[in-house]
Order: structure tokens, then sequence, then C-alpha cells
């Protein structure tokens, strides 16, 4: 049926006063003058679907912003009429909406409904305002009331079977029962018309013996709650095919085992009634065990509230019983849109609402609601998450400022050490690009291609951190395997020697090693020199026997004893703070790594608060004269001789500098990183005063990575 634009005018001023007759004539206008020439499938006038969708939102009293929308959803997509223009005819509020259904239907016509809940989950992160999937729910259900208009019967599978899977679970999601069971319905009507058909035959069988069976049941209740003065209107219904296919389908049963296919609602005026009510049925008839749920006390995710119990009723049947005040009811039906009608603890005639948005802060203030962001303009629910596509569909979630590195890697490992640049919506972009909702992004591989260790300062997710780290560390213990080696055949080379493993075996467990691998990398990385094994497997003098050098290996102190430590445990120092004898420390035990020794104030610390048990309480045995490593964050003045001031004073105090590192650096300053070797704290603590005595040094304190 046809609706002018003053009839519609008329139907949305009956609950928003401030809707404007002249801007909505302006867009009904708009709209017909946009799809003018443009037929529908069933050769109707195309105008009749952006204006049916419009009523239907009217019908449900949405705000005109909303109703205006839904005239122009399609302008944007099918005409030449631009966001700009409407922009500038109706403001940025309806723009903003009309953009979001124009990009949410774009993604529909992509990604089809594959993986789909994934795709409800995009659908819900890229839409910022929550009357955007309202507008796309009220256009998909015209367009299944109408479907019939599709002669190709594939293609109205496909579209029934998309409903199904993506948006009738949404309608859920966001509590619109009355829309979710529309939808189920007549698309199950079209994919399945048999089994509907055998499902309604049955529940006509089932009922045939009484038809009066709903009235009488509903009629009964309503007499219990009455006679003890609980006013309450009784609402009986069979269940949907669909619905009751679904559960057959779930739970595996026949509709005979099925304890809930006659639903009554009774629906009465406050909580208290709700409880009073539940009461009396249990003791009027038999309940049944285990299938009461109490939704008021601890609503559903979506905000719906309600008290649920199965009972052996009047006449000995079988019904479900749901029990709700009228503004619960508003919900079960409506969803999120009942909370802009209706306002909690008022009549359904006193709590109509003006432009929802309006009242936003007022309706948060007074909302008991523990699922406050549906009740809110803006949904939050995947704000923290970006969504987002490969070639073939798909969907890989990663996190807010997430890059191309992160997708990689998210892919696969192999796809992320291997990728050399990417396309983002098929445009050529670089790998540290930020994705955004809704990309699709393909990346390009080459057999020679390794990831860059900047990579790691880039990319946000573990995940992708890690796994770059590990294929630069494999690659590296890779290289030194190589070079490793090559040093021993040349050596074994030089002398004139055939190299055999296990001859070799000896040397392995001279150092402790677990095999020939590690001992060659261990030759790479210098730790063991080649001439070393050569010459203790065939010494010059055989009389005389020679003894290997001790194998430093880097990170692990032996030559300083921690008290507490387990015995046999590797020892290794935090990188984070550099921890010295003489000041507090403790252990962090790592499976297959031993006990990392912190500062008792390291920063880094802070992530294992919630794990006591790899804390080990630990301090030093004895200072001893190994050497630890220090670090010095050092401001300098720009004049000649003032880093040889800095290092001749690190040396008179018995320092050893290995590295220093410039930060920054301007006209009257330079900013210096020096790492040193020194004893302990009290050394440093000497280093660090006798540097300030420098006229040169600015400012000196200890470093921290």
């Amino acid at each position: 049926m046809s609706i002018t634009a003053s009839q519609l005018y008329k139907k949305i001023s009956k609950y928003d006063s401030l809707v404007s007759s002249e801007t909505i004539k302006k867009a009904y206008s708009l709209s017909k003058k946009a799809h003018s020439n443009q037929y529908r499938g069933s050769g109707e006038e195309y105008f009749t679907h952006p204006l049916a969708v419009a009523n239907f939102l009217a019908e449900m009293k949405l705000d005109s912003s909303t109703v205006i929308t839904a005239l122009l959803h399609d302008v944007v997509e099918d005409s030449d009429v631009t966001l700009q223009q409407i922009k500038n005819e109706f403001g940025i509020e309806i723009s903003k909406l009309v953009d979001g259904v124009t990009k949410l239907s774009k993604l529909d016509l992509k990604f089809g409904f594959a993986q789909a809940e994934n795709f409800r989950k995009l659908l819900l992160a890229s839409s910022d305002d929550i009357r955007v999937l309202l507008v796309k729910l009220a256009d998909r259900l015209h367009n299944i009331r109408t479907i019939e208009g599709i002669k190709n019967a594939n293609k109205r599978a496909k579209i029934c079977y998309e409903t199904l899977e993506i948006f009738a679970p949404l309608a859920e999601r966001l509590g619109i029962n009355a829309i979710q069971r529309e939808l189920e319905d007549r698309c199950f009507a079209i994919l399945k018309p048999e089994t509907r058909d055998s499902i309604l035959k049955r529940l006509k069988l089932i009922y045939s013996q009484d038809e009066l069976n709903i009235p009488y049941i509903t009629k009964e209740i309503e007499t219990l709650l009455k006679n003890n003065k609980i006013k309450s209107r009784v609402i009986g219904r069979i269940k949907s095919s669909y619905s009751i296919w679904k559960k057959m389908q779930y739970k595996n049963l026949s509709m005979d085992q099925l304890s809930d296919i006659m639903a009554f609602r009774v629906i009465v005026d406050n909580v208290s009634d709700c409880y009073k009510s539940l009461g009396l049925l249990h003791q009027e008839y038999t309940a049944i065990m285990g299938r009461f749920k109490d939704y008021i006390s601890a609503p559903k995710r979506n905000g719906y509230q309600s008290l649920h119990s199965s009972l052996i009723g009047p006449k000995k049947t079988r019904i479900e019983v749901q029990i709700r005040t009228l503004i619960m009811n508003e919900f079960a039906l409506n969803g999120v849109a009942a909370h802009w009608i209706y306002k909690e603890g008022t009549k359904s005639s006193e709590g109509i609402k003006f432009k929802w948005v309006r009242e936003l802060i007022q309706i948060i203030e007074e909302s008991s609601e523990p699922e406050e962001f549906l009740e809110n303009t803006k949904l939050e629910m995947y704000n923290d998450q970006v969504f987002c596509f490969t070639p073939k569909g798909n969907l890989i979630i990663l996190p807010v400022g997430a890059t191309a590195i992160d997708f990689s890697y998210a892919v696969h490992s192999e796809v992320g050490n291997a990728a050399v640049g990417v396309k983002i919506n098929n445009k050529n972009r670089l790998m540290t690009t930020e994705i955004k909702n809704g990309d699709q992004v393909e990346i390009l591989t080459s057999k020679n291609g390794f990831p860059d260790p900047k990579w790691v300062d880039v990319c946000v997710t573990g995940r992708a951190k890690s796994a770059i780290k590990r294929f630069i560390r494999n690659r590296e213990i890779k290289e030194f395997l190589q070079l490793g080696t090559a040093l021993l055949q040349k050596e074994y080379r030089q002398q004139n020697k055939r190299m055999h493993e296990k001859s070799l075996s000896k040397v392995i467990n001279e150092f402790g090693l677990t095999d020939l691998e590690e001992l060659l990398i261990e030759i790479g990385k210098g730790n063991i020199k080649s001439r070393d094994v050569l010459n203790y497997l065939y010494p010059e003098k055989q009389n005389l026997k020679y003894k290997l050098p001790v194998l430093k290996k880097p990170n692990v102190k032996k030559s300083i004893k921690i008290k507490g430590a387990i015995s046999g445990m590797a020892i290794h120092y935090a990188h984070c703070c550099h921890p010295l004898p003489g000041e507090r420390i403790v252990g962090i035990v790592t499976t297959g790594k031993g006990v990392t020794v912190h500062a008792l104030d390291c920063f880094a610390l802070e992530k294992f608060n919630d794990m006591p048990e790899v804390w080990l309480e630990i301090s030093w045995d004895r200072d001893g004269e190994s050497f630890h490593k220090g670090s010095l964050v050092t401001v300098l003045s720009n004049e000649p001789g003032s880093l040889a001031d800095v290092t001749k004073i690190i040396s008179l105090n018995h320092g050893n500098i290995s590295n220093i590192q410039v930060v920054s650096r301007d006209l009257d300053y330079y900013k210096f990183n020096i790492d040193l070797e020194i004893k302990n704290l009290i050394h440093l603590n000497q280093i660090i005063a006798a540097l300030r005595l420098s006229q040169f040094v600015e400012s000196v304190q200890r470093g921290k990575d």
C-alpha cells in the first residue's frame, strides 16, 4: 500500500513533535525523483521500496532522522545524488546515516553470507550509529516480503540463506524479535516449503482434538491471576514452524518430544507482579524441572528481560510461559528501538519520547539496564577491533592500529615471513599501512622474501612480533651454523685431518653442549675457536693433554652466586633493568630458560603481578670480581674535549665502556647512552658521582632499557 508524504509526516508527528513537514516532503520528493525510471524485479516502481522501509520504521516509532534516512538510503548508490548534496539539503546527521547504510550495502554485496557470525560482527563494527543497522534490517525485511518478484529461484534461495545466516540473528542480537521471526518464517517457507508444510500439518493434528486449547488456557491463566488481584493480559500462540524445526535440529528431538510448542505471554504491571504470577502458576500447575530461566534479574546480553518457565498446565498440556512487564514486552518485540519510545516506570501513553538523540544523556542517567551500550546511539561493542578480509573472503580480526604486517602473520607465519608487499582494496600500499574496517587485504609474497627487523617496532600484535623475532633469531643461528661449519672444515683441511662427528662428541661433552649443531653454532659465534677443537682432539705431543678453554656464553653468569636460586638452573640478568650486586633483586622463573634476575623496582615486573607462582625470592651471595653490564644516560655540553673527558673519568674509575650511542644533538648539548662494565651498584654510583664533577657534564643518571 502506497503512502503520501503528508500521511508519512502525520504518522511521525504523533510521537515526534519536532518532525518537520517540509523536511519529510523534501526527502520524499528527492527519493522519488532519484529513483524515477527504476523498477524492481516485480515490475513495481523502485521508489515503493524506500517508501515501504520508511513507513515500517515510522510504525516502529523511530525518530524522523531514521525515517528520512530510509527514504534516501539507496539514492547515493543508485543515482547521481551525492552525499554532499544530502549534507547540504538535510544536514550532517542524515548524511552520515545514509553513508553508513550505503557502506553496509557494499559489504553485503561483496562478501555474501560466508562466515556468518564474523560478518555480523563486521556489520556491528562498521556501524557507528545503531540506526544504520535498523534501516538495514528494515530494508532486508521489505526485500524478503517482496522476494517473489525475483524470478530466478537460485537468487531467491541465496538471499534467503543469507538472511537466515546473517540478518535474522543480527535482529536477535539487537533484541528485535518481531523482525527476527518474520525474516525466519518467510525465508523458511521459500527454502524448505515441504518441511514447513509437514510441521504445520503436524501442529494441526496435535491440536485438532480441541481447537479451543489456546483460548481455554489463556482464560484460565487470566482468571487465576485476577482472583489473586494481579492485573494481566495473556496472549497465547503456537510457536513458528521455523523455531520448531530449528529446535528439533539442535536438540535432535521429534515434535512429540518438544515441550514448549505452545507458548503464553503473561503481561503484568510491574516486576513484583512478575514474580508473584510465577509463584501462583507454580503452585497451581506442575513445573517441569530444569526449564526455568530468570532473565529479569540476569538479562540477556541484548537487554531482553522476562521470566520463562515450562509447565504441565491446564488440560495436562505442556506449555511455556513468559512473564514480563509492558516495557519488557515492547523491548522483546522491538529491541533497542523500544527504549526510544518508553521510559521505565511510566504508562505507555506517557512514555513517548521525542527525538531520542536529544534525550540520550537522560536515558543513560535513568537506565537501570546492565547492558547500557544497547541504549546508546553509538555502538561500542567492537570499537577495539578491526574486521578485514582476504581476497577469498576469509575474515581476519585484528586490534585497532594493526598494520598489513600484522595481517600477514595473522594469515600464517610463513606468509608474513615471505611478504614483500601488499594490496589493500586492490591498490598497492606499504606493509606498514594501517588496516581499516572492511578492507580487503592481499599479501604479496616471494620465496626470497624475509621480514625487516624494523617491523617489530611497527606491528602491534604479539603474534607478529614474536614471529619476526623468531625468524631473525633462527636466521642468525643458521648463519652462525654455516660460519661455524666453514671455520671447522677449514681448520681440518689446514691440519690435514678428516672431520668425524664421533670424534667431536668428546668436545661436545667437554663443553656440556647438546649436539654437533650447537658446537658449530658456538664456533660461528666466536665463543669456541676451531683451532682449540683440533688441538684438543690431536695434541702435538702425545704425552701432553691439551685442555680446552672455558666456554663463555653471553647473558649466563655463573661467577656470581644467587641465594635462593634453584641448583643447576640457568641464571640470566634482565636487559630491562641491568640488576647489579648491591641492589635488591627478585627472580622470575621461565620454563625452559631458567631464572631471570630483575631489580626489585623494575617496571617490567608489572606484567607478572597476577602470576605469583613465577616469583622467586633471591639475593646476591657475594660481589665477587665479575663484571656486569651498566648503563648511563649522559647529557654533555657541545664543546671540544667533552666526550674525551667523560671516557677518561670512567677509565680512571675502573669502568670499561662497551658501547656509546648518540641519542640526540643540538647546538648546545649532546645526549648519549653509554653502556659499560662495572662490578656492582656501588661501583656504578662512584662513576656517576665522578662524572657529575666534570665541567662538561650537564646531567648523568643510571639508564634503563
